[in-house]
């Protein structure tokens, strides 16, 4: 059982990436998914969440209308696609399972020029 998130990377003011978090070891159409970020000292944020079929969709003020969560059950894959991007959205972000404590290993995301 484990989830594995990639796609993180160095990213100038106003880029674009995608994150990714494959699951495996459980059915993963039957969980909700969250995204997270985290820097250093403080605690991990929620981002955005979605439902099992992806018809409800949750994101922090902080990146709404920049930031979309979505997700492919046949490939039991959660997306998070950052747009706009900006120096404060620099975090290390982590999927997880929701209402469980499955968590992904993170991947880093640095936004700088």
């Amino acid at each position: 059982v484990q989830l594995v998130e990639s796609g993180g990377g160095l990213v100038q003011p106003g880029g674009s990436l995608r994150l990714s978090c494959a699951a495996s070891g459980f059915t993963f159409s039957t969980y909700g998914m969250n995204w997270y970020r985290q820097t250093p000292g403080n605690e991990r944020e929620l981002v955005a969440a979605i439902s099992t079929d992806g018809g409800t969709t949750y994101y922090a003020d902080s990146v709404k209308g920049r930031f979309t969560i979505s997700r492919d059950n046949a490939k039991n894959t959660v997306y998070l696609q950052m747009n706009s991007l900006k120096p404060e959205d620099t975090a290390a972000y982590y999927c997880q399972r929701s209402g469980t404590g499955l968590w992904g290993q993170g991947t880093q995301v640095t936004v700088s020029s």
